[in-house]
């Protein structure tokens, strides 16, 4: 993968030539393309390398936003699974077979996810096992069985293990019931014991069929389909359901973004910073902005990822980030994956009723929020709860009040550091103020 000009492409060498040739001239391509289930590419036929071993070069469609899996919520990745057992199932009538089982080579693009990669797929030897088997248990089977079990999201692993949590690792962290369950068992439990035994009793003899393959697949589909998120409810679940019973406060706030966001010009990308529900990303959405629709509480974005899903929403793509701990740059030179905050440039940013979680929440200084907005927006609409409001008194009740600065005078004089206010209005009834700010310069 490289960029030149503003584009993205993948280069084909030539010691892949046969698998690719095979892959497009079977139908396979077209196949996954005209299905969804694979974005398309264009052929451009120049050697932009300049490289010796080239053979193709390829200009994948864009994928606006890139997110990670350690971004995704249990059902994003519960279905991201799925879909990679799908294109394996869809490609075996062509005699091709998905190589690589990674879920960085899942997307989300208009409303459903998709796969990225066109080099992922070599001719298919029904007398070999699939050599994707342990990396898709790793990455997949691995972080939704912790999961599943343990009742907690574990985002944090999968960043932690970013080519998936070792199968190892996952035998000795799942509890002792999850052996009496028979996908698990199989594909964790016996698979690592298999593992560790082959490694000195492996016989290069064994032949594999098409038949066991298929029932492999199987038995992971059910394993996944099997798999559910029953972790602890929200601590912000009814956020909005209760907001919107004080007093006309929640339909007030609609009221004034979408004065805002119709003087707006240009907006065309955004990103709702402690989304909740989602309540506003939806008012985004039906101005047709596409949106990343984010908040640290998992069953929060679980459940806006359920709904997104069910009611085939197209631009909205929900993503499990901590603003005090965004996803970081990592892999090789810390260049290979992008932190949260480079990849998010957008039109327009809302920070709704999150001030105060920063700033007495994980004690971020004003201006410190204000940079971060800064890195990621251009326009901004963000709400300043005051100290005095019930729920930041029922959050000082939890710790000692240190924060004396928390003042509307001062989050003014930190945020104009950075952006100009062009609009200001206060909320009935509620003390609270809405701010439309645009960067400086």
């Amino acid at each position: 993968m490289f960029e030149k000009n503003g584009s993205l492409y993948r280069q084909v060498n030539k010691i892949f030539k046969d698998d690719f040739d095979h892959f497009v001239s079977s139908g396979c391509y077209d196949h996954l393309v005209k299905k969804g289930l694979l974005i398309p590419h264009e052929e451009v036929n120049e050697n932009l390398s300049e490289a010796d071993h080239w053979y193709k070069t390829l200009k994948p469609q864009m994928v606006p936003f890139i997110s990670y899996p350690y971004e995704w919520s249990f059902d994003m990745l519960k279905d991201a699974a799925l879909l990679t057992l799908q294109l394996v199932e869809e490609c075996v009538p062509f005699g091709v077979m998905l190589k690589d089982a990674s879920p960085y080579n899942v997307q989300w693009l208009d409303g459903r996810l998709v796969f990225i990669d066109s080099l992922s797929f070599e001719k298919y030897d029904s007398s070999k096992p699939w050599i994707a088997y342990r990396q898709f248990c790793e990455s997949f089977l691995s972080p939704l069985s912790l999961m599943r079990f343990s009742k907690q999201p574990l985002q944090s692993m999968m960043l932690a293990w970013p080519d998936g949590i070792p199968i190892t690792v996952t035998k000795s962290l799942l509890p002792w019931r999850s052996r009496f369950f028979f996908y698990t068992f199989l594909h964790i439990h016996l698979h690592e014991r298999f593992t560790a035994a082959s490694k000195s009793t492996h016989d290069p003899k064994t032949q594999f069929t098409e038949k066991k393959f298929r029932n492999i697949i199987s038995s992971l589909k059910s394993m996944i389909h099997s798999s559910e998120w029953k972790g602890k409810q929200s601590v912000w679940e009814n956020y909005y359901s209760e907001a919107s019973r004080r007093n006309d406060y929640l339909q007030q706030k609609k009221n004034i973004i979408s004065l805002w966001l119709a003087e707006l010009q240009g907006i065309g990308s955004a990103v709702d910073l402690g989304a909740n529900d989602g309540e506003f990303s939806f008012l985004l959405s039906q101005k047709n902005i596409q949106t990343i629709s984010c908040d640290f509480d998992h069953t929060a974005i679980n459940n806006l990822y359920k709904k997104i899903v069910s009611e085939k929403v197209k631009n909205i793509l929900p993503l499990v980030i901590d603003l005090s701990h965004p996803s970081p740059a990592i892999g090789l030179n810390n260049k290979e994956r992008s932190s949260f905050i480079e990849r998010t440039k957008v039109d327009l940013a809302l920070a709704l009723a999150l001030i105060h979680h920063l700033a007495i929440g994980k004690n971020i200084p004003f201006d410190k929020i204000a940079e971060l907005f800064a890195n990621m927006t251009v326009n901004l609409i963000v709400e300043f709860v005051p100290k005095q409001d019930e729920k930041v008194q029922f959050m000082l009740k939890q710790k000692k009040d240190i924060y004396a600065n928390y003042s509307e005078e001062n989050f003014e004089n930190s945020f104009t550091k950075y952006f100009s206010v062009l609009k200001k209005q206060v909320i009935a009834g509620s003390g609270r103020t809405l701010y439309l700010m645009k960067k400086n310069g």
